[in-house]
């Protein structure tokens, strides 16, 4: 049940119902690696890439129409989401993508072939590297299709980000009044609302997901057109500017040719940059994960200011603990973006002369990092912190009991007086309030002003 195709090196058998062909069976028997096969966004781009490429071989009078229109429709069938299971090259593969390449270039062109009436493997009438792969190179293919997968995926992942800021804002302005204790270097600090720590979470994700909107905006100048060095070598005159209009038209976006054809084939400067943006916004995350832990820590013995939605059992020994998994997992998925990031960084400055052999695992670690943060923000939304709840009982103890409320007399009787007031307050754990009118060390008025409980956590900065 197997069929023979050919190619530079040989003959090889290949199963003869498989839209595959003889490149795709090679890459199949040199990278048995992870059994990780590329994401459905990069197909689906490098697929839409081909039927641009197509489109404007077509216009150019280079591509044969009959031809052109069977590789479009191919193309379109691939897009309707049937023959996924075809394209079986590990992400671990030939350098610069060449093995995934040709997988595409097989598929497609079997698949026009099938369209046609002709059999799989009637190269003669629709090749792989002549027509499905005409004017292109994996050089300027797999880059390309990379920047359009990492801009379809990460818009998801924007609104993610804005939904998640937008509810720690709500969650902001519920607490607004809740007054406490601040913490510095894990001590007792200045006094804040619970309200302006949930209202800052919510202005880091913003500023994150702007600076990955920024960074997106970078990934529409694309490489399409420079074929394997740049410099457009086997592309009609019009080639570049027509793919690249097509492809605007076929994903709605302003997409751009290169400003220098050479710098994208050689330079993954502009992934790497997103790489980046997305490890920001996973330290972001990190830390606002790990407030949220020390907060509700507890329920008896840690801080316990807020409490986190119940949502399973935390021990499988000790009865009736309730751990904040939530925020546990989602630091899980961002030690896990950091970390290829770091990937990413050393495939992209391991560009050699004209060329980055690395695309494939820089494309993979930045669509799978987007996946794993869409998949989880909008869980962690909604069952952690839409139910989280202040405990206001415990918030006013400790914002009544901290030392650190010396610091609103200081200006008034001095640093080293109101650091003497904190240590008696200390050693008699009694509230800073108390001993300061107990010691009168103000008149009663001013004591009043200074000690009003909206005067204490007010922002001055706050519209």
């Amino acid at each position: 049940m197997t069929r023979t195709e050919k190619d530079s090196i040989g003959e090889k058998e290949i199963p003869k119902e498989a839209y595959y062909g003889v490149q795709t069976q090679r890459a199949l028997e040199n990278f048995p690696v992870s059994g990780l096969t590329e994401s459905s966004e990069l197909i689906n781009s490098y697929v839409t890439l081909k039927k641009a490429c197509a489109k404007a071989n077509m216009r150019c009078g280079k591509l044969d129409e009959n031809k052109g229109k069977f590789i479009v429709n191919a193309c379109d069938e691939v897009l309707a989401g049937d023959y996924e299971d075809q394209f079986v090259v590990d992400i671990y593969q030939a350098g610069a993508g060449t093995s995934f390449n040709m997988n595409v270039n097989e598929v497609i062109a079997n698949i026009a072939l099938e369209l046609m009436g002709e059999g799989k493997g009637e190269y003669d009438k629709i090749h792989p590297n002549d027509h499905v792969n005409m004017s292109q190179s994996t050089n300027d293919t797999f880059p390309t299709a990379s920047h359009i997968a990492i801009i379809e995926s990460s818009e998801k992942l924007l609104s993610d980000l804005e939904s998640l800021a937008s509810t720690f804002r709500t969650k902001g302005e519920e607490f607004v009044d809740v007054g406490k204790s601040g913490r510095t270097h894990l001590m007792d600090a200045t006094p804040i609302s619970l309200g302006d720590e949930f209202l800052a979470y919510s202005s880091a994700i913003e500023r994150a997901k702007e600076r990955l909107r920024a960074s997106q905006e970078n990934l529409l100048e694309l490489p399409i057109g420079g074929t394997a060095t740049g410099g457009g070598d086997n592309t009609p005159e019009s080639f570049r500017k027509s793919v690249v209009r097509e492809l605007s038209e076929l994903l709605d976006r302003d997409f751009e040719p290169a400003e220098n054809s050479f710098e994208l084939i050689h330079s993954r400067s502009q992934m790497a940059d997103y790489s980046s943006r997305l490890k920001d916004l996973a330290g972001e995350l990190i830390r606002i994960a790990n407030d949220l832990r020390l907060l509700a820590s507890g329920p008896r013995t840690g801080i316990a200011e807020i409490e986190l939605p119940e949502v399973q059992p935390g021990s499988s020994i000790m009865p009736g603990k309730v751990n904040p998994v939530m925020a546990e997992c989602l630091n899980m998925i961002c030690f896990q973006v950091v970390g290829r990031d770091s990937t990413v960084s050393l495939a992209s400055q391991a560009s050699q002369m004209e060329m980055n052999v690395m695309v494939p695992i820089i494309s993979y670690n930045i669509i799978d990092s987007i996946k794993i943060l869409h998949n989880y923000i909008p869980v962690f939304e909604k069952r952690c912190v839409q139910g989280i709840e202040a405990n206001e009982e415990i918030c006013k103890k400790n914002l009544e009991m901290t030392p650190a409320l010396a610091t609103l007399l200081s200006t008034e009787i001095g640093y080293l007086k109101a650091a003497e007031l904190a240590k008696e307050a200390m050693k008699k754990d009694k509230p800073i309030e108390d001993l300061a009118r107990e010691k009168e060390v103000l008149p009663e008025d001013k004591l009043d002003k200074i000690f009003d409980a909206k005067e204490i956590i007010k922002n001055k900065y706050r519209d």
